[in-house]
């Protein structure tokens, strides 16, 4: 007979743990954690990226576990739950997101909140919107932070569907390719996923170097 401690111990979930979420909730866990992560403030601390990947290579017959996933519903789930959080997200700002992010008392979220503004201010509406979705907390605020802004309805739709489908499907699909040319890959999940993090950061990277090199050649012009 199973004890009620040893109950509840299967019934808990570590919510910053990829594998615990998805072992807990499956696919349509992934599309749950993507909608909050992008739509609501309090999302800001979920493993987006560690979770698309892991769930990825959990489709692959190389994951010698007993979790294994469909890669079709889990490409849907991730990719539903990403566009409809963001455009939530946005919906909410225009509404009540200056209140909201007022009222936080989270030292995390407000440093997350002026990296969102400054992404807007430097990289304009477009770019900005795309790249968030590969900086955590970013991707979390700016959504929020466009709809106060009154970023154009129609500039961030068109903007956060071109992110948001690079974003849930690229990383899903890297870690299916990275876990169908691997054995036992599982047993390397921690190094690949934070692997994989920081590849995730190398467009972001990118654009920030090249804004420090097109001001450094603006100060010497000068």
């Amino acid at each position: 007979m199973t004890t009620p401690i040893v109950a509840a111990s299967q019934l808990a979930v570590n919510v910053l743990d990829a594998h615990s979420l998805l072992a807990a909730f499956g696919v349509l866990g992934v599309g749950a954690v993507m909608f909050a992560e992008t739509g609501l403030l309090v999302g800001f601390f979920l493993p987006g990226d560690s979770l698309l990947f892991t769930a990825g290579l959990l489709c692959t017959g190389s994951a010698q576990g007993s979790l294994h996933l469909s890669l079709g519903p889990l490409l849907v789930a991730a990719a539903v739950g990403a566009l409809a959080g963001a455009q939530f997200g946005y919906l909410l700002g225009r509404k009540a997101g200056g209140t909201l992010l007022a009222r936080s008392r989270s030292r995390r979220l407000h440093e997350g909140v002026k990296r969102a503004e400054e992404f807007l201010d430097r990289y304009g509406h477009a770019k900005a919107i795309v790249l968030a979705r590969f900086v955590p907390v970013v991707r979390t605020v700016l959504n929020p932070m466009a709809g106060a802004l009154e970023v154009p309805v129609r500039t961030f739709t068109q903007w956060q569907v071109v992110g948001g489908l690079v974003w849930s499907v690229g990383l899903t699909l890297a870690g299916y390719a990275l876990g169908s040319s691997i054995p036992n890959v599982d047993r390397y999940l921690l190094p690949l996923v934070a692997l994989i993090v920081v590849v995730s950061l190398l467009p972001v990277l990118s654009e920030v170097y090249r804004g420090r090199r097109a001001a450094a050649s603006e100060e010497g012009r000068g």
